[in-house]
Order: C-alpha cells, then sequence, then structure tokens
C-alpha cells in the first residue's frame, strides 16, 4: 500500500519516537537499571538477570504479536498501547524502588521489567509497517535518525547532571528518573494515537497456522541474508560490556554510570542522523559500512588490550566504546531501513517479527561469551566479536540495494 505523507505525519513520529528514545536511555538496564538495584540492595544475581530479560522479552514474542496485528486494519494502535503499558511500568519501577529494598524490590522491578519488554515487542512489530504506511521512502532513515540525535542530546544532558553531581545521585532520585521516563511513553502513546493512518485493506482475518507465518524463513531469499547480516552484527550490541571489562571498569561505579551514558549519548548524537539519511540511500551499505567499523574496532581493541594498552591510558576504554557505540548506530539504523523498504509482499509486521524472533535467540546464546571472557579474558571475545562484524560485511554485500527499487 502507498504510503500517506503528511508533515503532520512526520511530525508525530519524530515527536513520539523522541520521547520513547528518551525514556530508553532514562532506564538502560545495562547501566541505569542495574545501579539502581545495588543502591536499593537487591541480590547480584537479579542484577545479572536484567539485560537477558529485556532483550529476549522484547524480541521473541513477536512472531505471536505478528498475527494479530497482520490481521488489524489499522497498526499504530499495538504501538500506542505498547508505549502506554511500558509508561505505567517505568512508573511501577519507581515505586518499587522508592518504597521497598532488597530482593522483594528486585524482584518487582524485574517483573516490571518484563512486563515492559513484551510491550516494547509490541511496539517493534508494528512500527515498521506503520512507518511504511504513513511515510514515503527517502524519509524513513532520516526520521529514525533525527529522533534518535534528539533523543541522546537529552540522555546526554542526563548523563552530565550525573557526572558533575548537579543530579544527586541516590537510590531516591534516580527512582524519579525512572518515573520520568514512564512519563515520556505515555506522553509518547498520547503523540502516537494522533497519526494519521490509513486503513489496510489486505488485513486478512485468518487462522492461519504458525507454520504458514514460518514460510518466509523459507521461501524469501533477501529475507534469509538479512538476517543472517543481522545475526553477525549483533556483535555491534555485545561489544560494549566487553570493552569495560578490558579495562578494569566496573558498572556500578558511581563514576561510571555517567561516563559511559556520555560515550554512549555523543556516539548517538553525532552519528544516527548522518547514519539514517546514509540508509536512506543504500541501507546495504550502511550495514556494510557499519559492519566494517565495528570489526576494525574491536580486533584493534582486542590487539591493544593484549599489548596491555589500556594499563596507563585513561582515553582507552571511552574511546572504543564511543566508536564501537558509532558502528552500532550504523547497524541499528541500516537494518531497521532495510527491513522497512524491503519488499514484504504486504507482511512487514511478520517479516519484523521473523527477524526480531531468530536475533532473539541468538541474543540468549550471546549469553556465553560471558564464560568465554571468564576462562580466556575480554580480549579473546572482542576477537570474536569483530571476526563476526567482519563476516557481515561479507553477507551484506549480498544484499540488494532495496532503495532503488520502485514501489
Amino acid at each position: 500500500m502507498a504510503a500517506t505523507e503528511s508533515k503532520q505525519n512526520r511530525i508525530i513520529h519524530i515527536s513520539s519516537l523522541v520521547l520513547t528514545k528518551t525514556a530508553d536511555g532514562m532506564i538502560d538496564p545495562k547501566l541505569v537499571l542495574a545501579w539502581l538495584l545495588n543502591a536499593i540492595g537487591a541480590p547480584g544475581y537479579l542484577v545479572g538477570l536484567l539485560v537477558p530479560t529485556r532483550e529476549a522479552g522484547a524480541l521473541l514474542p513477536q512472531l505471536l504479536l505478528a498475527r494479530l496485528i497482520e490481521r488489524s486494519k489499522r497498526r499504530k494502535k499495538f504501538w500506542v498501547a505498547g508505549s502506554a503499558i511500558q509508561g505505567v511500568c517505568a512508573l511501577g519501577m519507581a515505586g518499587a524502588a522508592y518504597l521497598f529494598s532488597g530482593a522483594l524490590a528486585g524482584w518487582l522491578i524485574l517483573l516490571f521489567l518484563a512486563v515492559l519488554a513484551v510491550a516494547r515487542s509490541a511496539c517493534s512489530a508494528s512500527y515498521k509497517d506503520v512507518l511504511a504506511r504513513t511515510v514515503k521512502k527517502g524519509q524513513r532513515g532520516k526520521i529514525s535518525g533525527a529522533a534518535g540525535t534528539i533523543a541522546a542530546v537529552a540522555v546526554f544532558a542526563f548523563a552530565i547532571l550525573l557526572s558533575v553531581d548537579i543530579l544527586p545521585l541516590n537510590a531516591g532520585v534516580i527512582s524519579g528518573v525512572v518515573a520520568l521516563a514512564g512519563m515520556f511513553w505515555l506522553l509518547g502513546a498520547g503523540a502516537f494515537s494522533q497519526l494519521d493512518e490509513p486503513e489496510d485493506e489486505t488485513a486478512s482475518a485468518d487462522n492461519r497456522s504458525l507454520s504458514s507465518l514460518l514460510e518466509p524463513l523459507q521461501d524469501d531469499p533477501e529475507l534469509q541474508t538479512y538476517i543472517a547480516a543481522r545475526a553477525l552484527l549483533i556483535s555491534t550490541a555485545l561489544a560494549p560490556p566487553f570493552l569495560v571489562l578490558l579495562g578494569n571498569v566496573q558498572t556500578s561505579d558511581l563514576g561510571n554510570l555517567g561516563v559511559l551514558m556520555i560515550a554512549s549519548s555523543v556516539a548517538a548524537i553525532l552519528s544516527s542522523y548522518l547514519w539514517g539519511a546514509f540508509a536512506d540511500r543504500s541501507s546495504r551499505q550502511t550495514l556494510m559500512a557499519a559492519g566494517a567499523v565495528s570489526a576494525v574496532t574491536l580486533i584493534f581493541s582486542a590487539v591493544a588490550g593484549i599489548i596491555g594498552m589500556g594499563n596507563s591510558s585513561n582515553w582507552f576504554i571511552p574511546a572504543f566504546v564511543f566508536i564501537a557505540q558509532i558502528a552500532y548506530h550504523g547497524a541499528r539504523a541500516g537494518r531497521k531501513t532495510h527491513l522497512t523498504d524491503m519488499d514484504t509482499d504486504g507482511r512487514k509486521s511478520v517479516y519484523t517479527a521473523l527477524s526480531n524472533t531468530v536475533i532473539g535467540i541468538m541474543l540468549l546464546m550471546g549469553g556465553a561469551l560471558g564464560l568465554i571472557s571468564d576462562l580466556f579474558g575480554p580480549q579473546f571475545v572482542l576477537a570474536i566479536l569483530g571476526c563476526l562484524s567482519g563476516l557481515a560485511v561479507l553477507v551484506a554485500y549480498r544484499l540488494s540495494e532495496v532503495q532503488a527499487e520502485t514501489t
């Protein structure tokens, strides 16, 4: 179906994404929630469950959700509901951290995070389809890139306030920040509900089996290549914790909370829009470039770690985290735009869910990298991830130039 283009739709997309992306950064499980659980005395094993709960919960349910989305003539309601539920869950996490402590607070936060992650999956499974039908090709990557840049500026400001102690770093304040993130999700839901989305007259009310939803994995070579490239590029998402380990920096350290958020935010500010614009021209080349940047960075960091370059240098970890995050944002922009612009025969939500389900399983398997790091050191893990990024370049080369195809 041809996209319904309007300036109002573009504004709504950007404003909704800015609010929700900012909220994402403000409750980053790797940093903010991990610090908060430590601060309120939650057991360490609960801290270790934060990231797997968030990632698996956000990706694995999408195939089932896609069946509901495909049957709906308007899909924005799934994004609106998902954003609203995330907001309520964030408010619940803030309340749990403020009212309770120890294991009880930790388990409540983990429970709210699990529900938040499933709600996030509804947003992810529906968004590309809504975007494709409300914004024309050539503008989609820019919308995501612009929203990512603005949100990164907001998170950067938050990180600065933490780093220079303008914002007191204690459990009460961080709980308030999580509550503010919840309000942002609710506002994002309200804004997105105003989107002018045309009805999809091809929406199906049939009861196709789960096996029929899996057919594109067997029948569509472009999807197969896309998933292979994306799977290899999860190396860009998995690398930062091992870069931190390389420099013996503890993520629970108070100063480090702000420093890591600054590195991530600056990388997003400088690169998100440029990657988005590049992806609008060629998502295939964007994925190749991101893989190349990641491969060079991670392999060089592994070598530098082996020879001890970072032992006496304060810039070692921030510099490599910064460049690795630039590569991550490139991979993110490329894969989102490529899937949005692919010809999916009106089954974009199913394609999104299929790819996210496969990647969710791969991310769970990536948990084994922690054991490898314990046995052989983070240098070895970074070398592996660098090689995977290099392979992603070769696989992405086989993708089609979907932006050159006529609609």
